[in-house]
């Protein structure tokens, strides 16, 4: 395998670059052509939850479109991969045509770390962080894909990382979409203990895999504990955009 497509979710592209730079980065590093189809938009995801299903079954054949002739699809939020992996085929189960096209597509969807260590057999990626590391389980990345040892994996091979317990750590951090717009109060509850479980981890950092949880989780520390950090595993893999060696293609 030489060449991967890369599909960045919404909130990289609008709130979190650095997290599709990185991405990009840690791809090439590992000898791979990075392709990105600028003709990519929304996977439809935000649209079907709040109910609009008519909208997510185009936005859902717009993503087929531009992704199936493609070996291989890398995206780094177990979200949206779950939105295409699982729900294309409800969404477009009446329409026979675009159903096969979603169900064959979906077996060639991959979240990072999970296409890392599971499709190209690797857990060294070149990081490193000299210091302790807690990670916090995403709802989906853990409970709609299954993908919890992966990027365990990728933290441990880190040099010079020690990984640390994080009570709780599949406990919902409180963004979950429109959930932490529609239950503020909630979703303050759910992460303000997140966060008290990751500081109370004695970490020097959280890492995590889902944009969505890295935006609610890096407000609440923004306001309320600015010396306290988490980041999303590709920036902890790729590292510092100045330390990412080798990121050339090969």
């Amino acid at each position: 395998m030489k060449d991967v497509s890369i599909f960045i979710p919404c909130l990289v592209d609008l709130l979190l670059p650095s997290i599709g730079e990185a991405t990009v980065a840690l791809l090439r590093r590992l000898g791979l052509k990075v392709v990105y189809h600028e003709g990519q938009t929304c996977c439809g995801q935000p649209a079907l939850t709040a109910g609009f299903r008519k909208e997510a079954g185009r936005m859902a054949k717009h993503f087929i479109r531009v992704f199936g002739d493609d070996e291989v699809v890398v995206c780094p939020s177990g979200s949206c991969v779950h939105m295409v992996k699982h729900l294309y085929p409800e969404l477009l189960e009446g329409e026979p045509e675009w159903l096969g096209r979603a169900q064959e597509l979906s077996g060639r969807v991959y979240e990072l770390s999970q296409f890392i260590v599971d499709v190209l057999g690797q857990v060294d990626t070149g990081a490193s962080f000299a210091g302790k590391v807690a990670y916090h389980e995403s709802c989906m990345l853990l409970r709609g894909l299954g993908v919890s040892e992966q990027p365990k994996k990728l933290i441990l091979a880190a040099e010079g990382t020690e990984m640390v317990p994080l009570a709780d750590a599949s406990g919902c951090c409180g963004f979950g979409g429109r959930f932490s717009v529609r239950y503020p109060e909630i979703s303050q509850g759910l992460v303000e203990e997140k966060v008290n479980n990751y500081i109370e981890s004695g970490a020097d950092l959280l890492v995590l895999g889902e944009p969505g949880c890295l935006l609610n989780i890096s407000g609440y520390l923004s306001r309320n504990h600015p010396d306290k950090k988490a980041v999303h595993i590709a920036d902890f893999l790729a590292g510092p955009p100045e330390d990412r060696h080798g990121t050339q293609n090969r």
